[in-house]
Parts: structure tokens; C-alpha cells; sequence
């Protein structure tokens, strides 16, 4: 099997929405696919052909954009190549990917582990409601958050104004996962070691941190491959970065090489993450034998680290909350009725929930067959095939949609910048939420009612939708939500692949953002986080669920 991180992966829409709950899901999921409905291994079956042939022509396809920037680096020739990618701009380019990610990540987990432990182990005064406001973050687009500070802060630029924004932006994404991980730790475990004489922070350091390694792993590479993706935080604050670099390119010479180039190169820097996530993680378990003590932890009295504390999320909620909210509120208020021009506003709307849930259900659908395969037929076919759809998770929007671009304009003129290449891109960048989602809904309907349908006389086709299907309706619906927010929220593939004459809410607010027409943009950026805050609730109420909380 591919990392475990890969599988969790959210899968990188640019703006960084959405992701933190395909790392929640994946807990269930990958609780579910080693206990396929049924005992032992007669709940296996063979795969029908039609479901087999399905899965491996959508996980060809999810290898698209990474197998083409290989062929367009092989038909370019090593002369080419080694130009474009040996030359001072690429240095400058890795130094300012590295520097970021090395600032970005440890500040992440420390201040994530600090919060989860804050809320989820001590007697904090509101600790749910604090809970909740550390997860709220995720409802505001990364760009939205760069845009409120800018706006705020004018002269916020460079590498230390890329780590304040990325950290405010992305720590809810190691957040959840740790304090998920702290909800179903074994207070037993701990108890032991308090009575061997350990102290509290011994305790913490020996018994509780080594259990949250997995959490902190997974969290850490998501948020690193967000940073590796992410372009409108950084264009704000004039901080250039592989995916802004890229963009530039392909807006400057359209198709060249060099921007492929520069996305080769962006493709390698991921997969060193993944790399060193698999080292950093290891081959540990954490898994115990039993139920474990039927029981709460024990919340740890702050004393006169209650006043610290709360300040510190008084703080953290400002800047991750109040400044996006504030801000938004300022410019609204500015602008007045002027700026919300409903005609325009309608219209972008009406776009972009067509596209999410256009999107949403093709990437459903394409993720059928293969969440039906990994859970009623596993096997070695199975395994390559689920890891070659969790490939594309790990690769940048931008990586994607230059890919598309770059074949629809040599190989399919006719499908450049249509409905169809747009579609096809969400369903690859949004493949593995809809992946997850399904594979924990099939897990929970039993594979006997397939078969006493099959019985009955009905065609495979029908007894699988008059059963499975019907039953995994629920976990489909949530992963279509997941998918249609981040459809919602997507820029950079938006931007270079939606037909002429299309404006999704992103789009129009970036288009008065970069006009520096600041009231304007609000309305939109404000419609994108209402409704980005309902799917966040849920998120947050089934991350308590899932821990039995």
C-alpha cells in the first residue's frame, strides 16, 4: 500500500479548503478496509470485469498530468531541460519553497499540538467553544485570508509575511487530526505512567506525544503540499513561489516548456514530502489490544496557566478570525449597496454552484468503482490501482491544469478551455475526497444484500444500485459536499481552464482583488466563507462523533 499520508490526503485545491476532513474521514476509512462487510475472507468476491476496466481507466487517467510533465521533459531533451531547470530563478525559487516549509511546518505543529492539548486535555475555561474556533479558520479561503491582511497591513510582504499567513491559514489542518488522536488515547497508558513516578510533562513527552506521531505526520504533509500549492496567499503578499512562477509562465508564453519545467520540478518537491513523512513516521504501531478502559481522560488543572492560555486563543482567534472578518465587515461597509452589483454577483453564483456540483458528482462517479473494488474484492490489482488515485492528491491544481492545457492545445484543440477539460480537472484534483468518503459508506452496507439481490435474478449493475449504492448514499452526499466546496473555493485551474465568458465567486474576486478594487471583492469573498462555515460545522460535529465524543 501507498504512505497512509497519501491516502489522506485533501487533496490540494490551491485555496486549501477542504482537506483537514479527508484526514478525519480517512481514520474511518482505513478502520473499515481491512473489515469488509462479512467475516474472513468469504466476504471477498471477484470484481465484476465492467467495475475492473471502470477503475483502471479512471486511475490511467488520474496519471495523466504527472506522466505527461515526463514526456514533455523527455521530448524536450536534457540540453533543454537542464537549462530551464539549472538556472538561478529555479534557485531562487527552491530556496524560497524550502525556507518556507522549514518556518511554516514546525510553527504549525507546535502551536496545533499546543491548542489541541489546550482544549481537548486541560480544564479550559469554554473548551468547546474554543474547539470550535480553531477549526473555524478552515471556512476562509487562503487567499481571503492574505487578501484581509494586505489590506490591513499594507506593507506585509516576503518570507516572514508568507509564514504569519500560512500558519494563521493552515494550522486547523494539524489541528483536527491531533486533537482527534488525543480524544481516543488510552488514559490507561498514561495512568501506568504517572504511577512509575513520571511527572506531567514527562508524561506528555514520553507516553502522549510518541501516540500522536501518525496525527502530526499526516497533518504536517498536508499542510506542507498546501504550501507547495497554494498561489493567490502568496501573489498578495509578493512572495514568489514555484506555483506563482508557474502561473506567470503560462500567462507569458501560454504552453512553453519552461512553465512545465518549473511544474516538473514543483511535482519532485512534493514527492520529497511524502518521502519524508514516510521516514519521519516509521514503521511504529500505536495499535493496542482491547477496548481499553471505558472511560474520560482526566483534564489537567491550569492554575495560574489559565490567563496564558486564554490569551493565547483570544489571539490566535483574532488573527485567524477577526482579522478576515474585520476586514471584510470594513469593506462592505465602505462600498456600501454600490458594491454589491446583484447582476454580476448572481451570476457568478449560478456559475460556480453548477461547477461544484457538476464536478462533485463526475468525481463521485469516477470514484465508484474503485471504492466498491478496495472493500468488496482487495487485492494486490486493487492496491496499485487505489495508490495510483491517490497519486494525483499530491500533486499541485496547477500541475493538473497546466497538464490539461498543454494536451487539450497539442492533442485536442477542440476540448481547450470547454466545460468538459474543466470538469475532467476537478474530477482529478478532487478524486481522493469523494475516494474516502465512498469507501467508508460501502464498508458499513453489507455485501449479503448484494448477493441476495443477485439471487433474486437482478443484473450485477442493478443489484449493486438497488443495494450498495442506495446505502452509500449518505457517505457519497458528504464526499460530493466535500468536493463542491473545494470546487467553490479553486482558482489557479479555474482561471486557466474554464471556458470564455466564465466568472465563479474566486474568480471575480480576484479580478477586483488585482484591480486593487478592495471594496468590491468583498461581497464575493464574504458569500465564499457563509458558505464555506455550514460544511465546517459538520466537519467539526463529526470529528467529535468519530471519537465517541
Amino acid at each position: 500500500m501507498f504512505p497512509t499520508a497519501i491516502a489522506v490526503l485533501q487533496l490540494l485545491p490551491l485555496d486549501g479548503n477542504g482537506t483537514a476532513s479527508d484526514l478525519m474521514q480517512s481514520a474511518v476509512d482505513l478502520a473499515h478496509s481491512g473489515l469488509p462487510s462479512g467475516t474472513g475472507r468469504r466476504a471477498r468476491r471477484r470484481a465484476p470485469l465492467w467495475l475492473v476496466l471502470a477503475a483502471i481507466f479512471v486511475a490511467l487517467l488520474a496519471l495523466v498530468p504527472l506522466a505527461f510533465i515526463i514526456w514533455i521533459a523527455v521530448q524536450t531533451g536534457w540540453e533543454t531541460v537542464s537549462a530551464l531547470v539549472f538556472r538561478p530563478r529555479v534557485g531562487e525559487l527552491l530556496v524560497n519553497t524550502v525556507l518556507l516549509v522549514a518556518l511554516s511546518v514546525p510553527i504549525t505543529i507546535v502551536l496545533s499540538v499546543s491548542l489541541a492539548w489546550l482544549t481537548e486535555r486541560s480544564d479550559l475555561p469554554g473548551a468547546r467553544l474554543w474547539a470550535w474556533l480553531c477549526v473555524a479558520p478552515l471556512a476562509i479561503p487562503a487567499f481571503v485570508h492574505s487578501y484581509a491582511w494586505v489590506t490591513m497591513v499594507p506593507g506585509l510582504h516576503g518570507l516572514w509575511a508568507g509564514v504569519l499567513v500560512s500558519v494563521i491559514a493552515y494550522f486547523p489542518f494539524l489541528y483536527l487530526p491531533v486533537s482527534a488522536a488525543l480524544r481516543r488515547l488510552d488514559p490507561a497508558l498514561e495512568d501506568a505512567a504517572a504511577a512509575l513516578g513520571l511527572g506531567p510533562r514527562r508524561v506528555f513527552c514520553r507516553v502522549v506525544l510518541p501516540q500522536l506521531r501518525l496525527a502530526i505526520c499526516g497533518g504536517s504533509l498536508l499542510v506542507g503540499l498546501h504550501l507547495l500549492a497554494e498561489y493567490g496567499l502568496y501573489v498578495f503578499i509578493r512572495f514568489d513561489t514555484f506555483t506563482t512562477a508557474i502561473v506567470d509562465q503560462f500567462q507569458s508564453t501560454f504552453n512553453g516548456p519552461a512553465a512545465n519545467m518549473l511544474a516538473g520540478v514543483l511535482v519532485s518537491c512534493c514527492f520529497v514530502l511524502l518521502g519524508l513523512e514516510v521516514l519521519v513516521r516509521g514503521e511504529e504501531r500505536y495499535a493496542r489490544v482491547g477496548s481499553g478502559a471505558a472511560r474520560h481522560q482526566q483534564r489537567t488543572s491550569l492554575g495560574r496557566a489559565t490567563l496564558p492560555s486564554l490569551l493565547l486563543l483570544v489571539v490566535i482567534t483574532l488573527l485567524a478570525l477577526g482579522v478576515p472578518f474585520v476586514t471584510i465587515g470594513g469593506w462592505l461597509a465602505a462600498g456600501g449597496a454600490a458594491v454589491w452589483r446583484l447582476d454580476e454577483i448572481g451570476l457568478a453564483l449560478g456559475q460556480t454552484l453548477f461547477l461544484a456540483l457538476a464536478g462533485a458528482l463526475l468525481a463521485t462517479v469516477a470514484a465508484m468503482p474503485m471504492a466498491w473494488i478496495s472493500i468488496r474484492a482487495p487485492g494486490p490489482l486493487q492496491r496499485l490501482l487505489e495508490g495510483c488515485n491517490y497519486i494525483v492528491g499530491s500533486l499541485p491544481g496547477v500541475v493538473i491544469a497546466l497538464a490539461l492545457v498543454t494536451i487539450t492545445v497539442r492533442i485536442a484543440l477542440p476540448l481547450y478551455q470547454t466545460l468538459f477539460t474543466i470538469l475532467v480537472a476537478y474530477a482529478l484534483m478532487f478524486l481522493p475526497r469523494a475516494l474516502v468518503s465512498l469507501r467508508a459508506s460501502i464498508a458499513q452496507a453489507p455485501v449479503e444484500l448484494e448477493r441476495a439481490a443477485s439471487s433474486l435474478g437482478r443484473p450485477p449493475l442493478q443489484a449493486l444500485w438497488s443495494t450498495t449504492i442506495r446505502l452509500s448514499a449518505p457517505g457519497a452526499a458528504a464526499g460530493m459536499a466535500l468536493v463542491a466546496l473545494g470546487i467553490m473555493n479553486e482558482l489557479t485551474a479555474t482561471q486557466m481552464l474554464a471556458p470564455n465568458g466564465t466568472r465563479t465567486l474566486a474568480m471575480a474576486f480576484w479580478s477586483y482583488s488585482g484591480e486593487i478594487d478592495y471594496a468590491s471583492a468583498a461581497p464575493y469573498a464574504f458569500i465564499m466563507v457563509a458558505m464555506s462555515l455550514p460544511l465546517t460545522w459538520l466537519l467539526y460535529v463529526q470529528s467529535k462523533r468519530m471519537a465517541g465524543r
